[in-house]
């Protein structure tokens, strides 16, 4: 966003440049508006993305950034791409499938053009892949969501087609076929599992996930994971292959005593990012990624969270090029750039 923007500074150094100033209008004073479309509450990015927003605010008072935690992320990297938000969270394999038009971008003909209008701020890790059943429930295992209702992610979302991909992979089961996909955004499905009205829940988070830690106060839960003798099934590999995917692990006992499970749970990991658009100011977008990793450094003795929310899993599992002014930043850092982070 190459937008030019009154410097408080420049305008008030000297007496002539003072006097032009009562003249002008005050929204010329303004802060710039920034908007950045997120996930919704109790999701990773909302948690990483909502702490970017913070520090930005905080220490750089020339910006506001205003969070967007509705829709799905495939909408919005398509308005980061246009020039209608400012920032977003996209992940390598959305990245991949709008690049080549596929899935979701299937019928957009620009897709693969406005793929290459994205750069990357910064990657971090979005968590794994929580397929939550209250123990109550009866669920064991995947194949116990034939004839449940189960919330894979909000309709046309990445989350959305990669669970409905696990469930078919693991136990053959077709959404809306073997089960029923109910279609809820990510703040709806939550309260939905929270009030007992979904029997399978999927989030993909770091753990302990919030939204998950409050139902496990009260209710036994238990989480359903690719079984051992799946994981070198060509499905599982097509899965877990993709850009920024792999196997991850739920550990037991990451939420407590009512965590039901005695095993650690192998499920789908998943690498995430905040993109904006090529066009972005590159001193305001070096200025944002170092102050961001300035309060990330000051903040995790008290968020223990934010531990891998580092500089150098910044570039992790990349598949388009970083803005330049994140890559000045992440170089000035010590980071080693991969060559598919130079555009």
């Amino acid at each position: 966003m190459n937008t030019t923007r009154l410097n408080r500074r420049t305008v008030l150094a000297g007496t002539a440049a003072a006097a032009t100033l009562t003249m002008l209008p005050r929204a010329a004073m303004a802060k710039e508006l920034l908007r950045m479309s997120t996930l919704g509450p109790g999701t990773s990015p909302n948690l990483v993305m909502t702490t970017f927003a913070n520090i930005i605010n905080r220490q750089m008072p020339d910006y506001e950034i205003q969070l967007n935690a509705t829709g799905a992320a495939t909408r919005h990297v398509l308005e980061v791409a246009m020039g209608k938000t400012a920032f977003c969270m996209s992940s390598p394999a959305l990245h991949a499938l709008m690049a080549n038009q596929r899935a979701m971008f299937e019928k957009i003909d620009q897709a693969p053009a406005l793929a290459e209008k994205l750069r990357a701020v910064l990657n971090f890790p979005m968590g794994v892949y929580h397929v939550a059943v209250y123990e109550s429930s009866g669920i064991t295992s995947m194949e116990g969501a034939k004839g449940k209702r189960v919330f894979l992610g909000p309709p046309g979302s990445a989350a959305y087609t990669t669970m409905e991909s696990l469930f078919e992979a693991v136990a053959g089961l077709k959404a809306d076929v073997d089960y029923e996909a109910v279609k809820l955004g990510w703040d709806a499905a939550a309260a939905s599992f929270q009030d007992g009205n979904l029997e399978v829940y999927c989030n993909p988070t770091n753990a302990p996930s919030p939204v998950l830690t409050q139902i496990a106060v009260t209710n036994p839960i238990r989480f359903l994971g690719i079984p051992a003798d799946r994981l070198e099934s060509e499905e599982i590999k097509a899965l877990a292959n993709r850009p920024g995917f792999g196997l991850g692990t739920l550990p037991v006992g990451i939420y407590g005593d009512n965590q039901a499970n005695t095993e650690d749970t192998t499920t789908l990991r998943v690498t995430v990012g905040i993109v904006t658009n090529e066009a972005a100011d590159e001193e305001m977008i070096y200025q944002m990624t170092k102050t961001f990793f300035d309060g990330v450094a000051d903040m995790r003795d008290s968020a223990p969270w934010l531990q891998s929310i580092t500089p150098e899993a910044a570039v992790e599992d990349l598949n388009m090029p970083l803005h330049p002014g994140s890559l000045r930043a992440l170089q000035e850092m010590g980071v080693t750039i991969p060559d598919v982070a130079r555009a």
